[in-house]
């Protein structure tokens, strides 16, 4: 199974900045590694273990912000797309200033 955690937390203040990174460190603690900005997923064997860290989650919620979580199957998250736009590279790749010594 998995759990993703989707987050919007303010950062106004600078106290705003100290609980979004006390609860960025704490997720990471707990095992979520980030999928994108303010998305953060965790794989667990079980439906105790999912529970057991929503438990932990809502114990430590920032007192602002929305917090949202969703539970899918391993094969559910398997089946995500990713897309992409169009790659840009502002780096030209020649070799046009290459000097051989």
């Amino acid at each position: 199974m998995r759990t993703i955690l989707f987050f919007d937390l303010p950062a106004i203040s600078k106290m705003d900045h100290r609980q979004y990174a006390k609860f960025v460190k704490f997720i990471k603690q707990k095992g979520f590694v980030m999928l994108q900005e303010s998305v953060y997923t965790k794989m667990s064997l079980n439906e105790s273990v999912v529970e057991s860290t929503l438990r932990e989650v809502k114990a430590n919620l920032p007192k602002d912000g929305v917090v949202s979580v969703l539970t899918v199957t391993e094969k559910q998250f398997a089946s995500i797309e990713h897309l992409l736009g169009e790659v840009k590279m502002d780096v030209v790749v020649n070799d046009e200033r290459l000097i051989k010594l």
